[in-house]
């Protein structure tokens, strides 16, 4: 099974970072559904604006936590 990191970008232009494993699921999730993340859906719409293949859900946490640690400024430059 194949696990993703992702940031997204919320109609207020702040960003979200979270881990998947079903990708296209989770970004209608976040557009569509009442259920799942309040951050994205009182934030709507959201763009996938960055994704990173990981080889396992313990390797996809870890790599979630670090992104989730680094400055708006450090973000942006990962995603460019």
């Amino acid at each position: 099974m194949s696990w993703v990191v992702y940031i997204l970008k919320c109609a207020d232009n702040t960003l979200y970072t979270w881990s998947t494993n079903n990708l296209e699921k989770r970004l209608h999730e976040h557009n569509n559904l009442k259920s799942g993340a309040h951050y994205t859906k009182i934030r709507r719409p959201v763009e996938l604006v960055y994704s990173e293949d990981c080889e396992s859900m313990s390797h996809a946490r870890k790599r979630e936590n670090e992104v989730k640690k680094l400055s708006r400024g450090e973000k942006v430059k990962l995603i460019l």
